[in-house]
């Protein structure tokens, strides 16, 4: 779909005149109107310009800080709307690791890079692309997918936004692997490097074949896999074991007059006063009309048994999530998740259009970046809150990146960069994105490619730097008493979901 308006020698891409009224950048998707066709070189020749303008070696430079700008400040800017009990596991599971700090610090990368060098390629990103947020999950038709998996801070941004935090995502998992700094390298340099080849491919494929391409073994195992495939195939096959029923078999117990009952697990999984879940379970009619029809018919062949909260992830520790077990045909059992959506923390640092709801941007965003998605996703509100809903457990399961020896995480690197440049082909055109990637920049000698590696590789080791600086005043703050954090010490993997190298893990998502 393209774009209305015409291209001129200073707007090389007819603008679309809803981003415009919101002050975006051009917005690449091509047409949104069968117009005139455009030559991929001429496009390709685009891509170039924005290259001429922003060279990737200022696109990837790493800004200092502000003087004064205090890390601790900015994570504490986002407990407002948190539940104030749960912000003590929140800080103790980020302490874990400068890796699950960064993981709970997208707000922190966001204003980082707030401000800095734009190539004025805007589309749907994840906002939280760190290298823990892909991983497997079934595909209406029960086949295992492996996609970006987590969008609360989707938004529309800058692509380079989400690569950046992917390659210093790797280096800090690298490192709390005890990879060597050398190896930590390599594999930022190959994530960098197939998600620029990734893009490549897809400029060249027929439109349709580029957008049916689903990012499974087959498709990965040209960029240099093999020392992950033993990985891989036992994250398969027990994703495919993590299903609803074992929720069912796992978390409930037997209640009085009814099936199952979600089991208390505090502070993981507590039971809800009768009004609270009252509300929760009245929601569930304002979701249902967020569906199809045909999957409203669906869903009402179901009934609500129980409902809880649950506490999730590692970046959404406060937020309220709840779980609703309704119960199908005969034993057969189905578990919702309705989670708090609030704002993406990069929308104040980028614009945007207007948001009519913050499930529903959720949403949109999975929906464009995901090769297939959920069919239950939908979203509603519970009192003046919004919440995106979705299948609590689906065949999920994942990697643990912290885990991975030396020549699986390189390999790893190189399968996350593959999906993200997928992820970002649906709403930016590889075309235009490739002639960036590919070209030289000005006055530059040697390969345009070379030098894109190169410059985010070393963006990656320098902002796995500061983010070890940061975990570290994270610590000191919860010395001094500053921010709350639990005595125990807290894992660094607090989704049940993820699937250690050495060993495997069947969770809950």
């Amino acid at each position: 779909m393209a774009l209305a308006g015409p291209a001129s020698a200073t707007n090389p891409i007819p603008v679309n005149p809803r981003v415009a009224v919101a002050r975006m950048p051009p917005w690449p998707y091509g047409q949104d109107v069968i117009g005139s066709w455009i030559p991929p070189e001429r496009l390709r020749q685009r891509g170039a310009a924005f290259r001429e303008a922003t060279p990737v070696t200022q696109l990837a430079d790493l800004r200092p800080r502000d003087s004064g700008t205090d890390p601790i400040a900015l994570l504490e800017s986002t407990n407002a709307d948190r539940v104030a009990d749960l912000l003590p596991l929140r800080f103790g599971r980020m302490a874990a690791s400068p890796f699950a700090f960064l993981r709970g610090a997208a707000g922190i990368m966001a204003a980082d890079l707030a401000g800095g060098p734009d190539t004025g390629l805007h589309g749907h990103i994840c906002g939280d692309a760190h290298a823990a947020n892909f991983g497997f999950y079934a595909s209406p038709e029960r086949r295992l997918v492996l996609d970006v998996n987590d969008f609360d801070e989707t938004c529309l941004g800058p692509w380079d936004w989400d690569l950046k935090r992917l390659v210093a995502s790797v280096v800090c998992a690298g490192r709390e692997a005890g990879v060597s700094d050398v190896a930590c390298r390599l594999a930022a340099r190959d994530c960098s490097r197939t998600y620029r080849m990734a893009i490549a491919e897809l400029a060249d494929l027929p439109l349709l074949e580029a957008y049916y391409l689903t990012t499974e073994h087959a498709t990965l195992e040209h960029y240099g896999i093999a020392d992950l495939v033993e990985t891989f195939d036992r994250v398969r096959k027990k994703a495919k074991k993590n299903t609803s029923r074992r929720v069912v078999a796992r978390s409930t117990g037997q209640g009085t007059g009814e099936p199952w009952v979600f089991s208390e697990d505090p502070p993981k999984l507590t039971r809800l006063p009768a009004a609270e879940a009252d509300a929760v379970v009245a929601s569930l009619d304002g979701y249902r009309s967020t569906l199809g029809e045909e999957i409203r018919t669906l869903l009402g062949r179901f009934a609500v048994v129980d409902v809880a909260h649950r506490v999730v992830g590692l970046g959404s520790v406060g937020y309220r999530s709840y779980v609703v077990l309704l119960r199908g045909n005969g034993d057969d059992a189905l578990v919702l998740q309705i989670k708090q959506a609030r704002p993406s923390v990069l929308s104040a640092h980028l614009p945007q259009p207007p948001v009519i709801h913050e499930g529903e941007r959720v949403v949109r965003g999975q929906r464009w970046m995901q090769t297939v998605s959920d069919i239950l996703l939908g979203w509603t509100t519970i009192g003046d809150q919004e919440y995106l809903v979705r299948q609590f457990r689906d065949m999920k399961g994942s990697i643990d990146p912290t885990a991975l020896p030396t020549d699986q995480l390189d390999d790893y690197a190189r399968m996350v960069g593959v999906v993200l440049a997928r992820a970002h082909a649906q709403s930016i055109d590889p075309r235009i994105l490739t002639g960036y990637c590919e070209s030289c920049d000005s006055g530059a000698s040697g390969a345009g490619g070379d030098a894109f590696d190169s410059a985010f590789t070393e963006f990656a080791l320098e902002y796995a730097d500061r983010t070890e600086a940061d975990h570290e005043t994270l610590l000191a703050a919860i010395r001094s008493g500053r921010l709350p954090a639990t005595t125990a010490t807290a894992p660094a993997w607090p989704d049940d979901r993820t699937c250690p190298a050495a060993s495997v893990t069947p969770v809950l998502e």
